[in-house]
């Protein structure tokens, strides 16, 4: 190898190495910078709070739960049929139909043995049984019932039983996780869960004029004999009694509805205190905002509860409120639809004074005003279907019975201003049905009365000289 050959390998090998070194310091500068480099977060993002994607464990709030909600079963019917004769002497002919079953839920609210359930579980019923959590089983006297509401209260006799805490309704919020105990299709202490899914929902199945519906909506899996069940919150709270399901089938097919604790605590309280719920009245006709209407009355905004008409002398027409008039507060509440007036509404009695915001020609008025019963006045009414009537009831006798041909009836011993005497009603008059239910009693008579919502009261009976006179009128204030 000649001295040129060499030097030449020499050289390469050096620009060789330096071209490595040259490289590999490259390296290590740009890892350098890439640590000293600035994060840049998206300002979207930046100042988003870690979520914690955990799921809520209400296994708490099941097993607090379902000790509380007991096993509604009713009967009803069942009774003897015959002749007036065989009711008097029997003869053998008569026959007895058999009674019919049906089944739902209830909750024990206090320890004394209170329980709310749905109207529509005890209604008509002759007899209602009560099976608790620990199979102990309890014959229930019905304390009262509200058809407007779907809501009743029935009472088991003993103490010490596991009540469920009420829990706060309004503070619900949507996406809000609860479950739906109760007793489906005859499975006892059944738990599924949901969420909230809306709230102050009117889907129009109560059918009353009166009737008030501004239900808490859920996909909770609600079946039949799911009603007059609890809905409950994360801490075994009870929000709500589930009533309905929206379904094609008759079953559960995504989503439930329950009366709000906001509407079922009064009405539960006014059973227990005087048998009749105090039902305040704003003394209006009204129907939400929509964009249909806010473009056809030209209204500046799509918010509040438009004001079609009112009552003279109802507790708006004394106030000051006017037809036109858009409700968009109550007592400092926003109040954007009908629903949710009547949620409001509800949760005052006759003699309440409140604050109504309203919009007139876009301009904001606020108006004082002292609502007012059913009949006009302020004042809270014991019994006061029966009041309605200005009626004193008197027993007939079974020789009166047998002599007019008459199986049962009750009758009028005086009559003073009031439902009957407008009616054309006469005193003497006795009274054998109220909507084709048999009448012995005054109770019986609040019975037929406590059932009645949008069809009027028709009464049928007989005078002393055996004429027979029908008569019908509305419970409504006239």
């Amino acid at each position: 190898m000649n001295f040129k050959m060499f030097l030449g390998r020499v050289l390469t090998a050096i620009v060789g190495g330096l071209i490595a070194i040259s490289v590999f310091i490259y390296m290590e500068d740009r890892k350098a910078n890439r640590s000293e480099m600035p994060t840049y977060t998206d300002s979207k993002f930046a100042n988003v709070t870690h979520v914690d994607t955990k799921l809520v464990d209400l296994s708490y709030a099941a097993e607090l739960s379902v000790k509380s909600v007991v096993h509604v079963k009713t009967q009803y019917g069942g009774q003897s049929s015959g002749s007036i004769y065989d009711f008097f002497f029997g003869n053998g002919r008569s026959f007895y139909s058999q009674p019919s079953l049906s089944s739902g839920s209830g909750v024990i609210i206090s320890d004394d043995g209170y329980i709310v359930t749905n109207n529509h579980v005890v209604r008509k019923s002759d007899r209602i049984e009560v099976v608790l959590h620990d199979k102990r089983s309890f014959v229930a006297k019905l304390i009262g019932q509200d058809a407007s509401t779907d809501l009743a209260l029935l009472k088991i006799e003993g103490k010490d039983f596991p009540k469920m805490e009420l829990g706060d309704s309004d503070s619900l919020k949507l996406g809000e996780w609860v479950l739906a105990v109760g007793n489906p299709f005859n499975l006892t202490s059944t738990v599924t869960g949901g969420i909230i899914s809306a709230k102050s929902r009117n889907i129009g199945i109560m059918g009353g004029r009166m009737s008030i519906e501004s239900f808490l909506q859920t996909d909770a899996a609600v079946n039949p004999g799911n009603s007059g069940g609890a809905l409950v919150n994360s801490k075994g709270q009870l929000v709500g009694i589930n009533t309905a399901i929206e379904s094609r089938t008759g079953s559960y097919s995504g989503y439930s509805f329950a009366i709000p604790e906001s509407i079922f605590k009064k009405v539960i309280d006014d059973l227990k205190k005087y048998g009749e719920v105090q039902r305040a009245f704003l003394g209006i006709t009204i129907r939400s905002v929509d964009a249909d209407l806010a473009g056809k009355l030209k209204l500046d905004a799509i918010t509040g509860v438009y004001i079609d008409g009112v009552n003279k002398n109802g507790a708006a027409d004394k106030a000051g409120i006017r037809s036109g008039d858009v409700i968009i507060e109550i007592d400092n509440k926003k109040t954007n639809t009908s629903s949710e007036l009547q949620e409001r509404i509800s949760q005052y009695a006759p003699g309440d004074k409140i604050n109504i915001l309203v919009k007139r020609k876009g301009k904001k008025k606020h108006f004082d005003l002292t609502l007012r019963n059913m009949i006009g006045g302020t004042q809270l009414i014991n019994d006061n279907q029966i009041d309605l009537l200005g009626a004193k009831f008197q027993e007939i006798s079974k020789k009166d019975m047998y002599t007019l041909g008459i199986p049962y009836g009750i009758g009028l011993s005086k009559l003073v201003d009031g439902k009957l005497k407008r009616a054309g009603i006469k005193e003497g008059y006795i009274i054998i049905s109220i909507n084709n239910k048999p009448i012995s009693s005054e109770d019986d008579i609040r019975k037929a009365l406590s059932v009645i919502e949008d069809e009027g009261v028709f009464i049928s009976g007989i005078y002393p000289n055996g004429l027979h006179k029908y008569y019908a009128f509305s419970l409504a204030e006239d």
